[in-house]
């Protein structure tokens, strides 16, 4: 907690508002262009127009292009959203709050950049379980939520950290997922 200015008490934490979001630059990139703003699951939202920015985004990609792209977005995006998580989270006075939802626009480009192509069943698959790791935090998912804990530049990391982990629980179900899907014949890619 940030003591509050002449009392030496800790200063109450803040709910973001939309002035908030534009106060910022990091505040934006953190709170997924608005979409952590969301009253209803803020990860679930964030989660959907992070999928929505990857396919409006892979479309107009040029396929020689796209390899390329998208893991110097993955990582430019890590860097980036670090900084943007750990200043969000410092001004809000929260260590990983649920509205900072960079973090999972970051995971589901990772699992869809890395399971496409893939049809639209697939992708809502792969949407599904990446949801489930990051809430439920099953696991390894669990232990990547307590690693980074605390304010500061380690919290931050700790904001992105859980769900890069939910993301390889995703794409690690869903390989052995295809795998019996095909293993049956049912053709799940």
């Amino acid at each position: 907690m940030i003591p509050g200015p002449d009392n030496g008490q800790a200063a109450a934490p803040m709910r973001p508002d939309w002035a908030f979001l534009f106060r910022h630059p990091a505040h934006w990139i953190a709170l997924g262009g608005g979409s952590g703003l969301s009253r209803w699951a803020p990860g679930t939202a964030g989660t959907l127009w992070g999928w929505g920015v990857f396919v409006l985004l892979d479309q107009v990609l040029n396929p020689a292009v796209r390899n390329l792209f998208w893991p110097g977005a993955l990582v430019a995006g890590l860097l980036i959203g670090w900084w943007a998580c750990t200043v969000t989270a410092q001004a809000t006075r929260i260590a990983d709050p649920g509205f900072i939802v960079w973090d999972e626009v970051l995971a589901i480009w990772a699992v869809l950049w890395l399971v496409s192509p893939a049809s639209w069943g697939l992708q809502l698959l792969a949407f599904a379980l990446f949801r489930y790791f990051d809430a439920a935090k099953p696991g390894p998912v669990h232990w990547a939520d307590q690693v980074f804990k605390g304010n500061g530049w380690r919290g931050g990391f700790g904001i992105l950290f859980d769900d890069l982990v939910a993301a390889g629980c995703t794409l690690l179900t869903l390989a052995v997922l295809v795998r019996a899907a095909a293993w049956f014949g049912w053709g799940l890619a």
